[in-house]
């Protein structure tokens, strides 16, 4: 198979893995951030809890599949962006290792005051990593002060933690949490019963306006406020070092796909329709369709990022030629056989086994209530 295609190949499969995560470990953060808000007394917390209690870390393996994937298939973006993101990273990590010890130490105290306490930790490391993912996307649209070496290629990193946190990377990471906030809140309205349930339908409906609203002024800025980059001339050797692009900045760069790929703007119209259509459902109450739209929401955001940066890994604000791209980062044609033969057996497996357990979850006749908690209150968190 030609190189080129394999690498194309990759960046759809990866693409495919990141929105199986923002929809599965979406409504885990999303669900968590919501937890003081639509959870009032102790049962209604434990209500939420146990709605993502038995998923949560199985939904985690979708994030090590992306930096694994990342490293084994472009190992200079992965050293670059490590290199770059490695504080904003590892605040992430901290917030997702919050999320083990709240789930499974709330339990274990028998004061109000402790159980609490763990609770705020569960949304501390629900809302924290959900904003910094979207000021990660924000930066790559910004691009990124990086340069290499001439002789050696060694990258040349020159920002700083608080450089990332940019008027537009913060709206970034607003439009990111409001995503998962909303979809955590369409997951409660279809796993719950009771006040938490109403709670969850009036947070369904706010955050899917809120993130309307913030991705129609993300798209604004892209279009008409913000530089983007765009590749002028694909190198006569695709995967050739990254000295060799011709790359071009100016202001409407990320849209220009959409002209040159009319068939793109399926991806920006789904996200907008899909919050609008969640926002309508919830209102009347339709659960299942509520949680499909907000779907279709997601699956259309993170597409969106994808096309625009297309194809763009990493752009290089210092000097714009040397941007990674998804051509000259990759690894070797061989590894990338490899790695595609891998993930060909393992991901269905994977998704078949995640779909076997919501099905054995999803199939209980009971949806969680504060009556199925009294009732399990030994068996459950």
């Amino acid at each position: 198979m030609d190189y080129v295609v394999l690498q194309v190949i990759a960046w759809v499969a990866l693409g495919a893995v990141m929105v199986l995560f923002s929809l599965t470990g979406g409504f885990d953060l999303g669900a968590g951030g919501l937890l003081p808000f639509v959870a009032k007394s102790e049962e209604e917390r434990r209500v939420v809890i146990n709605t993502v209690g038995p998923t949560w870390d199985g939904n985690q393996v979708w994030l090590v599949i992306i930096g694994a994937g990342i490293f084994a298939i472009w190992p200079r973006a992965y050293a670059v962006s490590f290199t770059g993101f490695y504080f904003a990273m590892l605040i992430v990590l901290w917030g997702l290792f919050l999320r083990p010890v709240s789930f499974e130490y709330r339990s274990k105290f028998a004061k109000q005051s402790s159980r609490t306490f763990w609770d705020w930790a569960l949304f501390a490391g629900s809302v924290v990593p959900a904003i910094i993912f979207g000021v990660a996307m924000g930066n790559l649209l910004l691009g990124s002060p990086f340069s290499f070496d001439p002789m050696s290629l060694r990258v040349d990193y020159t920002g700083t933690f608080f450089g990332l946190l940019t008027p537009f990377s913060l709206l970034c990471g607003a439009l990111s949490f409001s995503m998962f906030a909303m979809h955590g809140a369409v997951y409660l309205l279809l796993r719950c019963e009771g006040m938490v349930y109403q709670r969850s339908r009036k947070a369904a409906m706010f955050f899917s306006r809120l993130f309307l609203a913030l991705y129609l002024i993300v798209g604004i800025i892209l279009l008409f406020g913000l530089s983007g980059y765009h590749l002028e001339a694909m190198p006569e050797n695709p995967s050739a070092h990254p000295l060799a692009n011709t790359v071009s900045v100016y202001r409407g760069a990320w849209v220009t796909n959409y002209f040159q790929h009319p068939w793109m703007l399926v991806a920006p119209l789904l996200g907008a329709l899909g919050a609008i259509l969640t926002y309508i459902a919830a209102k009347f109450e339709k659960r299942v369709k509520c949680f499909f739209m907000s779907t279709l929401c997601i699956l259309g955001a993170v597409a969106s990022i994808g096309f625009s940066l297309f194809p763009f890994l990493m752009p290089s604000s210092t000097y714009p030629d040397q941007s990674l791209l998804i051509w000259n980062s990759a690894s070797s044609r061989t590894s990338l056989i490899g790695i595609l033969i891998v993930a060909a057996i393992s991901l269905p497996i994977i998704f078949i086994y995640t779909n076997f357990v919501y099905r054995k979850l999803w199939g209980r006749s009971q949806r969680m209530s504060e009556k199925v908690i009294a009732e399990q209150s030994h068996t459950l968190y």
